[in-house]
């Protein structure tokens, strides 16, 4: 049976949609989900934001920005291969253990603005900034908009490229998030019903997608007004037009990073990135999905770090 019309059968399966997926309560998910380094920060529009801020004070300083339904707890290869770095990462409203307000709207300016509000109430001036799959559309935006703090952007299977090419065998929650009807299933669907699925085909080896993965992006999918978020239609899009020629404008030191095997953006679409940022590294990992820094953790920390030596010292 289709995915969606599985969807369809299990809410119809019950008598209340909402009951084919409560809500699981933000205590609950932090005492699950946070950690000793989580801390807690309130930002303008009535977000609290969760985020950890790791390694050495006086060190050379890297944010990171997860992806679609993803959290910070994306970056965790990363944070535990580079202990003399101090790594910033964070959650974006609508995931992982940030609240936002019931009439939050997503979009990429907006999750520009949260980065930029978190690393300055931090007192952080200049930094490294990463992101991967919609976190990297996040973060090529970043640089547009903010060129002046950054001493290096880090693109993996960065979303955002000017394409309507699809990959084979993409997950289906994307092609459902692509009309109206597919919105709504997702809001009052429990995530669990597609969340391995999708998973295996992002990261690609199908012994990374343990339960205990599966049952983290299914509750924090749960969170109250996560879904509301996730499934909010084009408020995603950034303002601006984008189109091949964007991307020149783009001066920070770059390196784009892509797994050849990945389903859920083409992994062209990174290729076309590095071509169009001027003096931009691109690694290519053969047999890499859509989350290197988790598949391949120790091969792209290293090259991360190759990477981060090459730069010249913050001005």
């Amino acid at each position: 049976m289709p995915p969606i019309l599985r969807l369809l059968a299990a809410c119809l399966a019950v008598a209340s949609l909402s009951a084919c997926a409560r809500d699981i309560p933000y205590p609950k998910l932090e005492a699950k989900y946070a950690s000793p380094a989580s801390q807690y920060m309130d930002l303008p529009g009535g977000l609290h934001v969760h985020y950890r801020d790791q390694g050495p004070r006086d060190a050379p300083v890297i944010v990171l920005v997860h992806g679609f339904a993803a959290s910070l707890h994306a970056w965790e290869p990363w944070v535990t291969r580079l202990p003399d770095y101090r790594v910033i990462s964070l959650d974006l409203p609508g995931h992982g253990l940030t609240r936002a307000p019931d009439d939050y709207v997503a979009s990429t300016d907006r999750s520009v603005a949260v980065v930029d509000e978190l690393v300055t109430k931090l007192g952080v001036q200049k930094f490294v900034l990463g992101g991967n799959s919609m976190g990297g559309g996040v973060s090529w935006n970043y640089a547009l908009a903010h060129p002046q703090k950054l001493d290096g952007l880090v693109l993996v299977d960065a979303g955002g490229w000017p394409s309507s090419e699809r990959p084979k065998g993409q997950p289906a929650v994307f092609k459902l998030l692509g009309n109206p009807v597919g919105r709504w299933m997702l809001r009052n669907a429990d995530p669990g019903l597609m969340a391995k699925g999708g998973l295996v085909k992002a990261y690609e080896d199908p012994a990374l997608v343990t339960p205990a993965l599966v049952t983290r992006y299914t509750e924090l999918a749960r969170a109250p007004g996560h879904r509301a978020i996730l499934t909010g239609g084009r408020g995603g899009e950034p303002a601006r037009t984008v189109t091949p020629d964007t991307f020149k404008a783009i001066m920070v030191p770059t390196l784009v990073m892509v797994g050849e095997k990945d389903q859920v953006i083409p992994a062209d679409n990174s290729r076309k990135l590095a071509g169009a940022i001027p003096g931009a590294k691109l690694v290519v990992y053969p047999e890499g999905g859509h989350v290197p820094m988790e598949q391949l953790p120790d091969k792209s920390a290293a090259d991360l770090r190759a990477f981060l030596a090459g730069l010249k010292p913050a001005a």
